[in-house]
């Protein structure tokens, strides 16, 4: 029985599947089996899932489209082994990181882990830019993961390992927005711990364009919303900073109509994402393409955040999550 299953959902994604099977074929730890759940793609993965059948253990399943959070619950009832752990299909994993893992789940009991998301050399300058938005200090605030290992943090779903026996105790993983700090937060209230392993990161491709990246985050600020009505403590003061940006900005820009001064503030706020892409990335082009992404991931975000607060708090109008939920998964992955 190997100790890792790797739970991988995927919809017409062939060419992230290839690299990301690559990855794990040079892992230095191979204590692991592969399960690979094509979720009614066109596209199938099934020939490179058996390229790989001599250096792992491969389970290839297909089914109708249901949804990822369907395709992950489906993988965790195949699997034999005893820590459950999500991939996404846009991933590429470092050769060392199921050693990495192995060494801290002797070190203390884990029941839930996560990892922070880094930039693959390989990367267009678009998804290098991208990655800085989603992690950088003066985007995200850095909550996706510092430099020390924390309690309480709660894993995202593309890389992200649940001992078996907390995954069956909070029934998996729930058909709503946000569905993986759902689950955390589940783990958490039925007295699981969940923990961040700085090392323990992986390279994630994200969305490759302007457009589906802005959807995302759009969508990633409604979640938060959801989140907060089936858990009314999970709302924090950090959650209200991109829609407050938002808010901000747009009273900055009529405010500079009559008084252009005003708009020194958000060139100092640009200059500061620039700078800070430009030395991380090494790349000064990298750096002006993380303005406008830095943008995007707070107005995004803050533009779905409102939207939601608005609709779902102020009017009181149901959650329609599912719907959302598939129209996301199907149009952009």
């Amino acid at each position: 029985m190997p100790t890792f299953s790797i739970i991988i959902p995927v919809y017409n994604r062939p060419q992230e599947m290839a690299e990301l099977l690559e990855s794990l074929a040079k892992q230095t730890l191979l204590d692991f089996e592969v399960i690979i759940v094509e979720d009614g793609s066109t596209q199938k993965s099934k020939d490179l899932a058996n390229k790989y059948t001599n250096i792992f253990s491969v389970t290839y399943h297909f089914k109708s489209n249901t949804g990822q959070s369907d395709s992950r619950n489906i993988g965790a009832k195949m699997a034999k082994g005893e820590y459950l752990v999500f991939f996404d299909s846009d991933c590429i994993i470092p050769e060392n990181y199921f050693q990495t893992v192995k060494d801290e789940l002797n070190k203390r009991n884990i029941d839930c882990w996560g990892g922070p998301d880094a930039a693959h050399e390989s990367f267009t300058d678009i998804q290098k830019a991208i990655n800085h938005s989603m992690t950088s200090f003066f985007t995200t605030g850095g909550i996706r993961g510092g430099k020390k290992p924390v309690e309480k943090f709660c894993p995202r779903s593309f890389n992200m390992g649940i001992a078996k026996y907390a995954f069956n105790k909070v029934n998996g993983f729930r058909d709503t927005l946000g569905e993986d700090i759902d689950i955390s937060l589940r783990l958490r209230e039925a007295g699981f711990n969940t923990n961040l392993i700085h090392k323990a990161f992986v390279y994630h491709k994200r969305r490759v364009d302007i457009k589906k990246f802005f959807k995302q985050v759009h969508i990633f600020g409604q979640a938060r919303i959801a989140l907060y009505k089936q858990h009314p403590g999970s709302l924090k003061l950090v959650h209200f900073a991109p829609a407050l940006f938002t808010l901000f900005l747009i009273c900055m820009l009529i405010l500079s109509v009559k008084y252009p001064w005003v708009l020194i503030l958000l060139a100092a706020y640009l200059i500061t994402l620039f700078a800070d892409s430009s030395y991380k990335n090494k790349s000064i082009k990298i750096g002006l393409i993380s303005v406008l992404t830095g943008l995007i991931q707070l107005v995004g975000y803050g533009t779905g955040f409102i939207k939601a607060f608005w609709n779902k708090i102020i009017l009181g109008k149901p959650l329609d999550t599912r719907k959302k939920i598939k129209n996301m998964y199907n149009k952009e992955n």
